[in-house]
């Protein structure tokens, strides 16, 4: 069958942080069933709006601060009032959350689309690679697998805020074997903010930072740190991603209000740099959601009010 382009047209709009790859798809799809005419070229017209890189809306007012999923422990439900799933009444006390259970397994796109409907506009998803990218795969040739993945999470359109990819502790910094993965990462995301976990000590020698810039993926500044610089942000400045997984006991200890307060002064400064987001990984215990509602309140003690509410 061959479609000329006097025959009839076709609008497609694309929106959303994964429009450009959902059309590398289609294309791909189009031309392996339909033989289009010669003299056939396609017009893409583009979506403008405000640059995304880096900065989520809810950002702009504040850092987004959230747990590592949104389950809220019974001690915890009477600080998260009203109806609704846990998701709802989480989302109207944060601004964010992170997606940890796409790590293990794949969720369908109506699925994060649902999640998506079920949050406020300025509300905020960082959802975790999988491991069959970072841990079976260990970053070699990944593309089909980013391209899967990104399919599914695009279902959450521009509530998804950031990417996070975290590494085994034993996969160290391979320069080759990295950039080829940067390459296909970003060309599959477009500018989807990137923050990158490594947890062997090679990545943290200046060559992979600069890697990290190149590509604009910001490396994440974790407690406790597996190196003594992993406590420190690095890569990429656009995006500071903290992400405090316990300390000393990793999941399962408490922060001090000692630590949260130092914490705050700290997100403050970066603030005005960068689009920072702060998630809480201590969820063995359930101490992540209280250590972050304390947060919101030594943010808001500050003059810097965050997004969602503050009890």
């Amino acid at each position: 069958m061959e479609i000329s382009s006097s025959e009839f047209s076709i609008v497609l709009i694309l929106d959303g942080a994964t429009a450009e790859y959902q059309w590398k798809r289609l294309l791909t799809a189009l031309q392996s069933t339909v033989e289009p005419a010669p003299d056939y070229q396609p017009y893409l017209m583009p979506v403008t709006r405000e640059p995304v890189l880096g900065q989520s809306c809810a950002a702009r007012d504040g850092v987004l601060i959230g747990c590592a999923g949104w389950s809220i422990p019974k001690e915890e439900k009477p600080h998260f009032p009203g109806s609704g799933s846990h998701l709802e009444r989480y989302a109207a006390r944060f601004s964010a959350v992170e997606i940890n259970s796409s790590f293990y397994r794949p969720h369908r796109t109506s699925t994060y689309a649902r999640w998506a409907a079920s949050v406020p506009p300025d509300f905020r998803f960082s959802v975790k690679v999988p491991k069959a990218i970072t841990h079976i795969a260990r970053l070699k040739n990944t593309g089909d697998l980013i391209g899967t993945f990104l399919a599914e999470a695009g279902g959450l359109g521009e509530k998804l805020g950031c990417l996070l990819v975290q590494l085994p502790p034993s996969l160290d910094f391979n320069p080759g074997i990295a950039r080829c993965f940067f390459e296909e990462l970003r060309t599959a995301a477009g500018n989807i903010p990137v923050a990158f976990e490594p947890r062997h000590g090679t990545w943290f020698e200046r060559s992979a930072g600069s890697l990290l810039e190149e590509f604009r993926i910001s490396r994440v500044a974790a407690d406790p740190p597996p190196v003594p610089s992993a406590a420190e942000p690095g890569g990429w400045h656009g995006l500071i991603y903290h992400r405090l997984h316990g300390s000393p006991r990793m999941y399962y200890s408490d922060y001090s209000h000692k630590f949260v307060v130092m914490l705050a002064a700290r997100l403050a400064d970066a603030r005005s740099r960068s689009s920072v987001w702060c998630i809480f990984d201590n969820t063995a215990e359930g101490f992540a959601m209280p250590n972050a509602r304390e947060l919101m309140r030594e943010w808001k003690a500050l003059g810097s009010p965050p997004s969602a509410n503050v009890d």
